[in-house]
């Protein structure tokens, strides 16, 4: 009888008709309203700057405030001067608000330059606010015709990584509408793409694969856009901040290293298939060599799918192979998630969900709300498990020719 239950269990999983159009839309309504709650019992446990558990408002997006302040004031090199930094942000927000280090490279403190400009809470409003609208556009252009229905709206509102991402103040819906729309446009539009591929040298670590996606693709419109972009925003931050913010950021480097190596961030934060050795308590060793692994696995799936030769499943492959590769990625991130997701569901509408598809969305879906809870509560790093299964699913998908 148990085993009975069990292979229906799996039958039921697999196929996953349960999980039907009126079931979804229930879920969603269910988990944007849990999300919108949320968020407003935060502000309204909140005093003034600070959250209810005494640090700033949006967190991190003070170490971009505070940078901003540094950098109007005629100091751009102590914006890598944690002493310097922690003292602005020690007199915004008070001395035991904690402290957010700028461990960016100076074309990032370009876009961070204005932010200062406005309040501190209007300033963050208004960076959620302009970074938002880009990354739902993008979003919107990845689901086509799909994006007309209402309920695209209310998935994306209810998407997890949206509120993780608000509530860090932090930049990824900036960094997914980087990648993502350049992923969307790398055939139909290289020169453009290109220069969104290079306005990723604000956060190089998400650029680990653009250089090596180009080449695979042999666009090397996009190749030279790209490189003339990054090293255009590198020479403008130079004559913007002079040599010794350069050099100020250099010196941080080992700095940023060993907030990698040593859980300075917390591993259960991290996303990578790094942070997921080093969580179960693996040595640093191991877990270079699992997230080299995971950078090859990465770059074979992406072979693959280049060979299936459809430009949006090549996009959507890229998105996931950029979060697998990376080593420092954070919850955050996972806004790019979004990418992956919309390809593979606009696919299965068209062309008919595939086995065990509507299961790997929807882990990859709430992927953002449980992976750090996951990961802090009971050492489960489940994040890179699930980003992988997703690009299973666009490989299957792909070379059967099952695309949108």
């Amino acid at each position: 009888m148990l085993a009975s239950l069990a292979l229906r269990t799996v039958d039921a999983l697999r196929a996953g008709a349960w999980f039907d159009r009126d079931r979804a839309r229930g879920y969603l309504v269910i988990l944007a309203v849990l999300m919108a709650a949320t968020m407003v019992g935060y502000l309204a446990m909140s005093n003034g700057l600070l959250d209810p558990l005494g640090r700033p408002i949006g967190t991190d997006f003070s170490s971009f405030w505070t940078a901003s302040q540094l950098a109007l004031a005629g100091a751009p090199a102590d914006v890598w001067n944690m002493a310097a930094h922690n003292e602005r942000q020690a007199a915004a927000f008070g001395p035991d608000a904690g402290y957010a280090a700028f461990f960016y490279p100076p074309p990032y403190l370009l876009i961070c330059l204005p932010l200062a400009l406005l309040p501190y809470l209007v300033s963050l409003v208004v960076w959620l606010a302009v970074t938002g609208a880009a990354w739902v556009q993008m979003a919107r252009a990845w689901l086509g015709d799909v994006a007309r229905e209402r309920m695209t709206w209310l998935a994306l509102a209810a998407f997890p990584a949206v509120i993780v991402n608000i509530g860090h103040g932090q930049n990824g819906f900036l960094t997914a509408a980087l990648l993502g729309g350049g992923a969307l446009l790398h055939q139909k539009r290289p020169y453009l793409a290109g220069v969104l591929f290079g306005a990723l040298v604000i956060k190089p670590h998400l650029a680990l694969l653009v250089p090596i996606f180009l080449i695979f693709g042999g666009n090397w419109r996009s190749f030279l856009s790209a490189s003339v972009t990054a090293l255009g925003l590198c020479l403008l931050s130079w004559l913007a901040f002079g040599t010794e913010a350069w050099l100020a950021f250099i010196e941080t480097s080992a700095t940023a290293r060993a907030v990698l190596d040593d859980d300075l961030v917390g591993f259960a934060k991290m996303q990578s298939a790094f942070a997921a050795v080093r969580l179960v308590g693996g040595p640093a060793a191991l877990a270079w060599a699992v997230q080299g692994a995971a950078l090859c696995g990465a770059l074979y799936a992406l072979w693959r799918v280049r060979r299936a030769g459809d430009d949006r499943a090549n996009g959507a492959a890229f998105a996931c192979a950029t979060l697998l590769a990376t080593p420092f990625l954070l919850d955050y991130d996972l806004t790019l998630l979004i990418v992956p997701l919309a390809w593979v569901f606009v696919s299965a509408l068209r062309g008919g969900f595939l086995p065990w598809e509507r299961m790997a969305l929807l882990a990859a879906f709430v992927l953002p709300l449980i992976s750090r809870p996951l990961a802090a509560a009971a050492h489960l790093p489940i994040a890179p498990l699930v980003v992988a299964l997703l690009m299973l699913c666009i490989v299957r998908r792909a070379e059967a020719g099952r695309v949108a």
